[in-house]
């Protein structure tokens, strides 16, 4: 069974980074996306960055130049390095995992990811 475990969340002002980590154990498809979603209150779950076991990475308009998505397989481990924060950053960030089954990873994860508890990013102003 997938596990999904985030951490590196917290609060930073406007401008800011932050690097969210996302320990995977039980992954066992060869073919796979993992990414980042997040969701803030009132607001619909959103895309946010994959990367699939080609290392092959996609980002959400809103983010790109100042996220990066990378895993480092040895460690089992899935990071987001958020830089030049803004405050509609802020929200729950979940890691997510799914078999990757050909197609856009960000529609892979949102039809049948595995996700973490999240961590939540605060950005002020």
């Amino acid at each position: 069974q997938v596990q999904l475990v985030e951490s590196g969340g917290g609060s930073v002002q406007a401008g800011g980074s932050l690097r969210l980590s996302c320990e995977v154990s039980g992954l066992t498809w060869s073919s796979y996306c993992m990414g980042w979603f997040r969701q803030a209150p009132g607001k619909e779950r959103e895309g946010v960055a994959t990367i699939d076991s080609d290392s092959r990475t996609s980002y959400a308009d809103s983010v790109k130049g100042r996220f990066t998505i990378s895993q480092d397989n040895d460690k089992n481990t899935l990071y987001l390095q958020m830089n030049s924060l803004k405050p509609e950053d802020t929200a729950m960030y979940y890691c997510m995992a799914s078999f990757h089954g050909g197609g856009l990873c960000f529609n892979s994860l949102a039809r049948t990811g595995y996700w973490g508890q999240g961590t939540q990013v605060t950005v002020s102003s």
